[in-house]
């Protein structure tokens, strides 16, 4: 066949392509890691006993709108990252700093608004070692189902692609695991949610290269 003729080939029955189509795959796959993510919270961990008192809500909505604001930040920039080329479309990824920077100004706050003696039960609090392991091993589903959806869009960038999904879903994780945790002070959700978050983000951009390669 010539070179002409399998051009016209390939021209023929051309459909237009669904550029939301990826978007919807991205949204699905991470609603649907949610899921799985709560679920897993909920069954193996249990929600607080306290849950329903004033204290305990309150710090459950600051977790949760500092997850929540990573993950919405970060997903609007994965779904540029997915698609070949995207990393030359989108501005360097300051903006999705911003949660953490607020939630450390807040605990820089409430440390400098406490006695000295009161830090380290403020810093390390009762659970930081299972919110260390807890929210990296939940994390594991909704970063699977991640990575799943943006190989459907053949990403260039692997190493970033892989670390905002790792950063998705290290943030999805921290929302479900905020349901058990009683830790409640600023400066704990800074450094064991934040520094968990991060661990997500630098074993995704880790793993992105070897998953995500096509």
């Amino acid at each position: 066949m010539r070179t002409n003729d399998l051009v016209a080939l390939l021209s023929t029955n051309l459909e237009p392509v669904d550029r939301k189509a990826l978007v919807r795959t991205l949204y699905v796959a991470i609603a649907a890691g949610s899921i799985v993510a709560f679920g897993v919270a909920v069954v193996g961990l249990g929600f607080r006993v306290d849950l329903m008192t004033a204290r305990a809500l309150m710090f459950l909505a600051i977790k949760l709108a500092f997850a929540i604001g990573i993950v919405g930040l970060a997903l609007l920039y994965l779904t540029r990252l997915a698609r070949p080329g995207g990393e030359r479309k989108i501005s360097p990824a300051l903006l999705v700093a911003a949660p953490f920077i607020i939630i450390m100004v807040l605990a820089a706050i409430s440390l400098g608004s406490a006695p000295q003696s009161h830090w380290e039960r403020m810093i390390v609090g009762d659970e930081w070692l299972e919110c260390l392991l807890s929210i990296p091993i939940i994390a594991i589903i909704p970063f699977a189902v991640s990575i799943w959806a943006v190989r459907k869009g053949a990403p260039t960038n692997l190493s970033r692609a892989g670390a905002f999904a790792g950063l998705i879903a290290g943030g999805v994780s921290a929302m479900a695991y905020a349901l058990h945790c009683t830790d409640d002070s600023l400066p704990f959700i800074a450094v064991w949610y934040g520094g968990t978050i991060v661990l997500c983000t630098l074993a995704g951009a880790a793993l992105g290269p070897r998953l995500l390669r096509w």
